[in-house]
């Protein structure tokens, strides 16, 4: 990529599901950054703290929809309350191990929602996401 992404967000409680994903990530060069949040709790957290005036606001986040303290849903309910310099240049994917066709339609009924793709993450499905959604960054 001739310019990475400044930060992904992953939002999964799976702690190998995280390393492998973050392992991915590094090897696609397709980001400066990486913060695990481990449920929406903490992921609504984390974009709500803002350090010396500017929020987090990650270019990408992959969220799992099944989680313990707030799973992927209740995580979108929150979400759609923050205001929009705290999710401001950001590209939510659904990253799940659900094979429930109701979740897919489900994630329809939410507009931040740009995806939704099933675990895990394999090179060519990074390099479909960002081809997608940020092609101004390849070279």
């Amino acid at each position: 990529m001739d310019k990475p992404l400044k930060l992904i967000l992953l939002v999964d409680d799976d702690e190998a599901t995280n390393f492998l994903h973050k392992i991915m990530i590094n090897d696609a060069g397709c980001a400066q950054g990486i913060h695990v949040a481990k449920n929406g709790k903490e992921a609504i957290e984390y974009l709500s703290n803002a350090i010396e005036g500017k929020y987090p606001q990650p270019d990408l986040i992959f969220l799992d929809i099944n989680m313990p303290v707030m799973n992927g849903w209740e995580f979108l309910e929150e979400y759609q309350k923050l205001n929009e310099q705290q999710k401001a240049k950001m590209v939510l994917v659904m990253l799940t191990t659900s094979i429930n066709p109701d979740d897919y339609e489900k994630s329809k009924d939410y507009p931040d929602v740009a995806g939704f793709r099933n675990k895990p993450l394999s090179a060519d499905l990074i390099k479909e996401i960002v081809q997608e959604h940020f092609n101004d960054n390849l070279v």
